[in-house]
């Protein structure tokens, strides 16, 4: 028998609030946009969610979980817990594809979809400048302004973005 508390939480409404939740190193992108949200689960010991960080020493998890327990305590919830998930690792694979939309709208250049994730002496595939379009690009650095993303520069337009790395 379900509880009646949680029969009376709509699982799809706590998920509306967390689209709202926004990465805090990439503010147009929510934390559901980039997959970092893996599951919700609710029951009588009220809300649960559960999140994967882009990289396991990622600076922002703290920040990301008080604004996922603030924006459903101001939903409401009260009862709200979030629980950090490692395994499986997460992969650029879940950002959403209004993730990659909105990545590529403030300037940042998304993971390309279907190329293998990067090997050591493994081909970068063709990455086209965020601003202009263009493919003829070039890595610049490695090392973008966070640790998931790489610095580029487009050969058209000289001017540089950030790449958001496969993984």
């Amino acid at each position: 028998m379900v509880n009646a508390i949680a029969e009376s939480i709509d699982t799809a409404a706590i998920w509306k609030i967390l689209r709202t939740v926004l990465d805090p190193e990439l503010p147009h992108v929510s934390v559901v946009n980039l997959g970092m949200v893996r599951d919700v689960n609710v029951d009588a010991g009220g809300v649960e969610v559960f999140i994967t960080p882009t990289y396991s020493g990622c600076p922002a998890m703290a920040t990301i979980e008080t604004d996922i327990l603030a924006a459903l305590n101001n939903a409401g919830f009260e009862d709200t817990k979030v629980t950090t998930v490692l395994s499986p690792p997460w992969t650029t694979d879940w950002i959403d594809d209004d993730g990659m939309t909105k990545l590529k709208q403030i300037g940042i250049a998304p993971p390309v979809r279907g190329s293998s994730k990067r090997a050591l002496f493994a081909e970068m595939p063709d990455i086209h400048c965020p601003l202009c379009g263009s493919s003829n690009t070039e890595q610049i650095s490695e090392f973008g302004s966070t640790a998931c993303k790489a610095l580029w520069r487009c050969k058209a337009c000289a001017e540089p973005f950030d790449y958001f790395k496969c993984l």
